[in-house]
């Protein structure tokens, strides 16, 4: 299937407004599982905000549906969410003029569960913005931000280093940088000589991404800290993706 169409499907954008939007039973209606994982949009704000505090412009990239957009608006003054996904936009964009979230939650087969859910009132939705757009090809006049968040994104794009080549650009001096990713390498969103880990190199040796992304930000970013963040994708009532991904927060130079 190809990238583009991939994150377009019915099924893909009701998966992620559940992941984003459902509540926690929602979510895992077990007593039993994961429930640390649950809530994964928010806690890629929440995990790192309180320590950089109140900034002007942030801007989420690959922002999916929305979540972790308007949870930055608790600490932004204006926050831009850009996803190369229309129907990801398209979603976001409901969820900003109305406030509501609905969410058709698969079972088992063609078995669903509508639900309807409301956005928290004290995020500020005239805060927030979303825009269509490629991670690694950004429109020109998007400025710099004091604050940007990529979440499940380096694996998802055809050229990471180009990627993190353009956050030097778009950060301003003093900002931040927040990666989170479990850094699943899959030749279908990336051809394997532009992975940045989770391969050998031809003399053998192998290096973990993080290790990569130290190298390529040499000069431009500070590795200030980093976290594993488990998040949780329900598929339907008895099948969930768990996962660990590493966070780390950067510090433009």
């Amino acid at each position: 299937m190809a990238v583009s169409n991939f994150y377009e499907s019915d099924d893909l954008v009701e998966q992620y407004l559940l992941f984003h939007y459902g509540t926690g039973d929602d979510q895992l209606p077990f007593p039993f599982g994961p429930r640390d994982a649950l809530f994964y949009p928010i806690r890629c704000v929440s995990e790192f905000l309180p320590e950089i505090g109140m900034v002007d412009r942030a801007l989420d990239l690959g922002c999916a549906v929305g979540r972790s957009t308007f949870e930055l608006s608790r600490w932004a003054r204006e926050v831009v969410g850009i996803d190369l996904s229309h129907r990801f936009v398209a979603a976001a964009n409901h969820v900003r003029k109305t406030g509501r979230i609905e969410i058709r939650r698969v079972e088992e087969g063609e078995i669903v569960t509508r639900l309807t859910r409301e956005l928290p009132v004290e995020l500020n939705r005239e805060r927030c913005r979303f825009e269509v757009g490629d991670a690694t090809d950004l429109r020109p006049d998007i400025g710099r931000f004091d604050l940007v968040l990529a979440a499940n994104l380096i694996d998802r794009v055809k050229s990471p280093a180009n990627l993190l080549k353009s956050f030097a650009a778009l950060v301003h001096p003093g900002g931040h940088l927040i990666l989170s990713s479990p850094y699943t390498w899959l030749e279908e969103f990336t051809s394997k000589p532009d992975w940045l880990g989770g391969k050998y190199e031809p003399s053998g040796d192998s290096a973990p991404t993080l290790d990569r992304i130290k190298s390529a930000f040499r000069g431009s970013f500070e590795l200030k800290l980093t976290k594993d963040i488990q998040f949780l994708i329900r598929e339907h009532a008895r099948k969930f993706q768990w996962s660990v991904a590493q966070a780390s927060l950067w510090q433009r130079q």
